[in-house]
């Protein structure tokens, strides 16, 4: 009897893990058990438990998402010296380095009146134009300092009254006060830390305390983490697990019918994709593929017409081989490496995003992207006195959450994993692996840098005004720096416009293995799972639109973007399901109804009591992710 696909990628995934642990056995042998053994046991941490049914918030006192492990006792605060260098070693505190690496932030700070102890409160706002994140300093005169990470809700605005009586939260025009520091045993704010949530209300559910909580890790993604960071040769064993179980065994085909084309595409939908005439009237069987959509005849769809996803609006799916694309032009067909006949018939989804019904959003992880150097890295280059690229190695005292923030959950219309990790995050090879101490790949949220965005780099933008867009980072760039809301880079572009001609074409480096840094293995053998997402504008519309490339070079990925009419595109991640998810919600009832791209996706969410909680929304996740709200007045 055929197994289920969600069971059978379950069955894989533990062959997966199995394999990785038969490996590790073998390094075992050789290193000695016992130190590597107390590691894991060290690197494991406390499993994040969520409540069933996962439900949206009642009122601002509840919310979908569990309590996590108890926090940490707090550090006491950081003593930078005025002066020091952002590479001091300080481990939180409002004069953490990475507090100090945000050069808009604005400060205030007064005596708190009514406390047992005379208190200084401090408030940061750390990136003014975008107005989201604050952290608040509460320092009394005997004892230690404690920091806490606010975020308020959309145009709310919070401030400290200069009397040193309230918090003031400002939306429009009116204005209340808080003091969540008032009340036994330290008032809301120490019970909202108490709470474990990775987001506590406060103030009547107006602004929320952000709490470090656990993020979730597939067993095959806690195995390969485990193996990295506390395994000797850890990346060249991931390497060959990577070219030997993992090669194209996320590989799809299909089997192609000739048709006369009757399909008529839904309003709003993007141009179709240019299709090579010999496959004009092609339709194909969309293996694997789970999200329901409208129109489709006899279980095949006409090869790159746009279908519309059932129950969405503004969300369109297209499916193709790689090898059904038009070659590109002539003057820019020497960027990109001929297909081979494995990718030529590889099959290919496209999930299209209307920008006038879909608002994106970005997240980082609990733990990825991380801040310090990628081991890519030459010595020569990084230098032996900064922890880091941008002189730090934690984000302490910020909080990453890894998960949709609970007031956007009932507009959450699709989430998709975001970039590379940091060890792939940065160049090994080439002229960018020789400057900006190896061009590490940047990101932002909340208009707050974790890590600088670097020139040259394939970045996705969404600003403050609410304009999103796929570019090349440039110097001159950087005075709009305030103006981010949030910014993830991966790479070099896959897809470019030419500044000459106007025209797109495929970026410089997509046929250079090593300076293109588009990993695969050591043995340049690029074909693998990935995922990508480029920029359309057509007709007064913009669209996002996210590849899924069951096995593909970047050349190839490059030649459907440009078919699909990108005028940039950028690379994500790549050779696991755990990598290139996707998922689309309905909410029905007050619970998410779940719809993903590939079958196997589903086991890489959690089931409980009855209850699906999907990944990223009602679970906080180790990896950054990129996320889809339904705009505000626009139709389901």
């Amino acid at each position: 009897m055929r197994k289920p696909p969600a069971l059978r990628h379950g069955i894989s995934e533990v062959s997966d893990f199995l394999g990785l642990v038969i490996v590790m056995a073998v390094v075992l042998a050789v290193e000695g058990p016992a130190d590597v053994a107390a590691q894991s046991e060290a690197s494991q941490g406390t499993e994040h438990k969520t409540p069933s049914p996962a439900t949206f918030p009642a009122g601002p006192a509840s919310s979908p998402l569990a309590p996590a492990p108890k926090p940490p006792v707090p550090k006491p605060p950081s003593k930078l010296p005025a002066g020091a260098p952002i590479s001091a070693s300080v481990a939180g505190g409002l004069r953490a380095p990475i507090v100090i690496l945000q050069a808009g932030r604005k400060a205030q700070s007064a005596t708190l009146n009514g406390l047992a102890s005379p208190t200084t409160a401090t408030l940061v706002t750390l990136a003014p134009a975008n107005g989201a994140w604050y952290l608040l300093e509460l320092a009394p005169a005997a004892g230690q300092a404690t920091v806490y990470h606010l975020e308020s809700k959309p145009r709310t605005r919070i401030a400290l009254e200069a009397g040193g009586v309230s918090l003031l939260l400002t939306h429009g025009d009116t204005t209340t006060r808080c003091t969540p520091w008032n009340g036994p045993d330290g008032g809301d704010l120490a019970q909202a830390r108490r709470s474990g949530l990775p987001f506590a209300p406060l103030c009547g559910g107006r602004i929320y305390l952000r709490n470090q909580v656990t993020g979730n890790r597939s067993s095959l993604e806690r195995t390969t983490d485990f193996i990295r960071d506390h395994v000797k040769g850890g990346e060249a064993i991931t390497s060959f697990v990577k070219d030997t179980v993992f090669k194209d065994r996320y590989l799809r085909t299909t089997t192609a019918e000739r048709s006369v084309r009757q399909y008529v595409e839904p309003a709003g939908a993007p141009p179709p994709v240019a299709i090579s005439p010999l496959f004009a009237e092609a339709r194909i069987s969309p293996i694997g593929l789970a999200v329901a959509l409208d129109g489709v005849q006899e279980g095949r769809l006409e090869v790159g017409r746009w279908y519309l996803a059932t129950g969405f609006s503004g969300i369109f799916v297209s499916a193709l081989e790689a090898g059904q694309v038009p070659a590109v032009r002539q003057e820019v067909r020497s960027l990109v490496s001929p297909l081979d006949g494995v990718e030529n018939t590889a099959l290919t989804y496209l999930v299209a995003y209307d920008l006038a019904h879909h608002e994106p959003g970005f997240s980082l992880g609990t733990d990825h992207p991380r801040l310090g150097w990628s081991d890519r890295v030459p010595p020569e280059v990084r230098g032996s006195t900064l922890l880091g690229p941008d002189g730090i190695d934690t984000s302490a005292p910020l909080v990453r959450t890894g998960v949709v923030p609970p007031h956007r959950l009932r507009r959450v219309t699709s989430t998709f994993t975001g970039g590379f990790k940091r060890s792939h995050g940065a160049f090994k090879y080439g002229e960018l692996a020789l400057k900006n101490r190896g061009s590490h790949y940047g990101f932002v949220e909340s208009g707050t840098v974790f890590s600088r965005l670097q020139p040259d780099l394939a970045t996705v933008v969404m600003w403050a005004d609410g304009l999103s867009e796929i570019l090349t980072w440039r110097r001159e760039l950087e005075a709009r720096l305030g103006e981010v809301r949030h910014a993830r880079q991966n790479g070099v572009p896959l897809v470019e416009t030419d500044p000459a001609t106007g025209k797109s074409r495929p970026g410089k480096l997509v046929s250079r293995w090593g300076e293109g840094n588009w990993s695969g293995s050591e043995g340049k053998n690029l074909r693998s799972l990935r995922a990508g997402l480029c920029q359309v504008e057509a007709a007064g519309r913009r669209y996002f639109i996210y590849g899924y490339f069951s096995g593909a070079t970047p050349s190839a990925m490059a030649r459907v973007f440009l078919s699909a009419g990108c005028q940039s595109a950028i690379h994500l991640d790549m050779n696991a399901l755990e990598h290139t998810y996707l998922a689309l919600y309905r909410v029905v009832e007050d619970r998410f109804l779940t719809e993903h791209l590939i079958d196997g996706m589903a086991v890489l969410d959690t089931e409980k009591n009855g209850s699906h909680l999907p990944r990223f929304v009602t679970r906080p996740d180790s990896r950054d992710f990129f996320y889809f709200l339904r705009k505000e007045g626009a139709s389901p």
